[in-house]
């Protein structure tokens, strides 16, 4: 029954953006070697930068794994968690490997939809030796985990932070203190947006989506002094706090983002600030190492690192956890070739690969890794953001992250089934707010009325 519930939920999601498959244009296939490759693994994953980067390695893993070919499906954020979610909760097995994130993890592990990977490196002792699990950060290897048991591994992991252009502070005669509020960050963009000149006071996720607008709103909201839902899985989303969180996010970007903002997500940001479009950006910390490779960005030698903002209401929250992670469906007849590639994709040996191929050790994937973060060439070539980084990831607690006590675990997300459809919808909300569709009033009402029903439907209010 569970599971007939979290396919509606993901029926609703697909609904929500039609014109998710359509995107689907963007698969393809990489198989290099010989044509009569034993096995072809299926491999779904996101567009982001470090995903492409992946995928362009595929001649190195061929190398290490001549018999095994892979075929890419390479989607945008939303309609990649939509595509994934129906295929494994379905156990259609159209996917042999599967990026997925902090939050699906412990969610179909318990349904039984994923592989446990404990058994795997059990049965191939050389690759656990050179892997070196310990050597994964333990908050995210937690994440990851299902009692007990691990279900994916950490392709990269983040936190939230602020970046900003320090040449654009300092010719206004602005400090950036490394612990920064939201008012202050509206203070700056107040004085930093020069629209007239291409340039905009602050870059915020607009694109609806529970992992995209509402990623970054939701740290907004614990900071604030909001939640979800009470203790008694009473809905919150008419409360004072959400309010105050909802009117001060609206009126930022209004007022100081770019024109479209409900078009932008990270990627569409990453891109902004990149070119010198953003005077502040706050968004996921792996676009650090992003800023900071001269290939892609031009803004390398003016970009500045600090923490993500907090709020009035509370500190607790004002950073999120999450970790784009690799995982073998249980569906799929290719566990072994599957487990070749998310260990290889996951290793310290990618990790050096990646930094030779960019030709800088602040291009690899963050977050992951003890060992990145003592290697005395990751040290120097990240050295602006490292620390900032590591530290935010380790102080982010999905089990504290509100100020009044909660019943779920999550920092940016609620960690229950529903949220997937839940996040997505009031993501829709208050972007309607955002383009002037409705009002603010109206969106959290709309919220709360979902949240409710979430509630009650869910079985979670007694």
């Amino acid at each position: 029954m569970k599971h007939l519930k979290y396919l509606r939920f993901t029926a609703f999601s697909l609904k929500l953006r039609s014109s998710a498959l359509a995107a689907a244009s963007l698969c393809g296939t990489i198989a290099f070697g010989s044509a009569q490759a034993a096995t072809e693994l299926t491999i779904a994953t996101v567009n982001n930068p470090d995903m492409v980067t992946m995928q362009k390695l595929t001649p190195e893993f061929q190398k290490a794994y001549p018999d095994i070919s892979l075929k890419w499906v390479v989607l945008p954020e939303n309609e990649l968690r939509q595509k994934v979610t129906l295929d494994i909760a379905s156990n259609a097995g159209e996917f042999d490997v599967a990026t997925v994130g902090t939050y699906e993890v412990p969610i179909w592990a318990k349904n039984g939809w994923l592989e446990p990977l404990d058994p795997l490196f059990g049965k191939n002792a050389g690759i656990a030796k050179s892997y070196d699990l310990k050597d994964v950060v333990l908050p995210i290897r937690k994440g990851l985990s299902y009692n007990g048991q691990l279900f994916a591994l950490p392709f990269y992991a983040e936190s939230s932070m602020t970046y900003y252009r320090k040449d654009l502070f300092a010719a206004a005669g602005l400090k950036m203190p490394i612990k920064p509020t939201w008012a202050q960050v509206e203070s700056f963009a107040a004085k930093l947006n020069k629209p007239a000149d291409g340039v905009y006071g602050v870059c915020l996720r607009g694109l609806p989506g529970w992992g995209e607008n509402m990623a970054v709103f939701g740290t907004i909201v614990n900071t604030f002094g909001g939640r979800w839902f009470d203790n008694s899985w009473k809905s919150q989303l008419n409360s004072p706090e959400w309010k105050s969180a909802m009117t001060f996010y609206v009126n930022l970007v209004k007022k100081y983002g770019p024109p479209g903002v409900t078009s932008n997500g990270f990627t569409e940001n990453l891109t902004l600030f990149s070119q010198g479009r953003c005077a502040m950006w706050v968004d996921a910390t792996v676009a650090a190492g992003l800023l900071s490779d001269p290939k892609s960005s031009t803004v390398v030698n003016t970009v500045g690192f600090v923490n993500a903002p907090t709020g009035p209401g509370t500190p607790r929250g004002s950073n999120w956890l999450w970790s784009w992670s690799l995982s073998i469906p249980k569906s799929t007849k290719k566990e072994d070739a599957a487990f070749k590639f998310v260990t290889w994709a996951t290793s310290k040996e990618y990790i050096a690969l990646v930094a030779k191929t960019k030709g800088t050790w602040a291009a690899v994937p963050p977050g992951t890794r003890e060992s990145t973060y003592k290697n005395a060439e990751y040290k120097k070539a990240a050295g602006a953001f490292a620390s900032v980084v590591l530290d935010s990831i380790k102080r982010a607690d999905p089990t504290k992250s509100t100020r009044d006590p909660v019943p779920y675990v999550g920092v940016q997300f609620v960690g229950i089934p529903e949220f997937q459809a839940l996040g997505t919808q009031v993501g829709q909300y208050l972007a309607g707010a955002v383009s002037g569709q409705t009002t603010i009033d109206e969106a959290l009402a709309q919220g709360q009325a979902a949240a409710e029903k979430v509630a009650k439907e869910g079985g979670y209010q007694k």
